[in-house]
């Protein structure tokens, strides 16, 4: 499970939104806490330089200052974000192949109806996990 403060899903949806109708992209990060149930309490838009509908592709750039960013903050990323603009929120083999974490988390938010759905899975191995993504106030 992980936990996501409302003003974060917001900015998340926003962002998809507001990049469509290219793939918006980004990472979550939050505190880390040892538990089983991540607090994303920061969402970092990135550009997709793979400038396309179909696929993204962070800029290192982004990531590394990011990482950094973070880190300087006692957080970590823990995840990433990025939207789907004509498909469901469900990893795509391109996600699956390109998953370089096992303990991130994957938030996928699909623009193919009116209004925005969004999902979070866990990609390890190939293998995908749909988890439960707790709305904090």
């Amino acid at each position: 499970m992980i936990q996501i403060r409302r003003a974060v899903l917001d900015a998340i949806i926003h962002e998809a939104v507001k990049a469509y109708p290219l793939e918006a992209c980004g990472l979550i990060s939050g505190p880390t806490i040892g538990s089983e149930a991540d607090v994303a309490d920061e969402f970092h838009p990135c550009v997709n330089i793979a400038g396309s509908a179909r696929v993204y592709t962070i800029d290192p750039k982004d990531h590394l200052r990011i990482e950094r960013e973070v880190e300087n903050r006692d957080n970590e990323v823990i995840g990433v974000v990025h939207s789907h603009t004509h498909s469901e929120p469900f990893p795509s083999p391109t996600d699956v192949g390109q998953a370089p974490d096992p303990n991130w988390h994957y938030i996928i938010v699909s623009l193919k109806r009116e209004s925005p759905e969004t999902r979070c899975y866990r990609i390890i191995d190939g293998d995908i996990t749909e988890e439960r993504l707790q709305i904090l106030n």
